[in-house]
């Protein structure tokens, strides 16, 4: 199975909560079992969550994943 991997966007905010986007395409080729697994496994790895998933007419899929940006706060 492969992925193509666009570059990832920079820091958003949503909210209160700042978020880091990551946007993946997968071919028409790849099965739902297949996608899921590789989400699955960027979620419960990386942190990330599904921000949202589009599936075109030809078959491919735009996954967008993201995460929190955790700030840490100097204390003095």
């Amino acid at each position: 199975m492969e992925h193509s991997v666009a570059a990832r966007s920079g820091s958003r905010f949503a909210g209160a909560t700042e978020y880091e986007f990551w946007h993946l395409f997968l071919p028409r080729d790849t099965s739902r079992g297949a996608a899921r697994r590789l989400l699955a496994e960027h979620a419960e790895y990386g942190r990330w969550e599904l921000a949202r998933l589009r599936r075109y007419p030809d078959g491919t899929r735009k996954v967008t994943l993201r995460r929190r940006i955790l700030r840490v706060r100097r204390t003095l």
